[in-house]
């Protein structure tokens, strides 16, 4: 296994790109190997790291298609559902929770 350059944060050389900055070119690894790697130093943790791509190889972000979209809104609309009430809370659930608000605090609401 070949060993990867590891650059220091805002060192890296041009044509290299994180995930992130590859997405806001409107572009996406493409199944390529990593071409290096960025270290951001932290005082009381290991570093933080980001894998760096090249942006020539990097090929364009699929489009979604109309079943992708059909499929994220059904996601979105599970995750506003109470399992309590069964009603739409209007908001995502908070994990923390796991219900809405008004099932979660039932005097705090009569109350107001």
């Amino acid at each position: 296994m070949a060993t990867i350059p590891v650059y220091r944060w805002r060192l890296a050389p041009g044509g290299l790109a994180t995930r992130r900055q590859l997405r806001a070119l409107g572009l996406r690894p493409g199944g390529q190997d990593v071409a290096g790697q960025l270290e951001r130093p932290r005082r009381r943790r290991g570093p933080l790291v980001a894998y760096l791509y090249r942006i020539e190889q990097a090929k364009p972000v699929r489009p979604m298609t109309p079943a992708k979209w059909a499929a994220l809104a059904k996601a979105n609309a599970a995750r506003r559902i109470c399992p309590e009430c069964r009603r739409d809370a209007g908001y995502v659930i908070p994990t923390s929770l796991g219900m809405c608000v008004t099932c979660a605090y039932p005097d705090e609401q009569h109350a107001a």
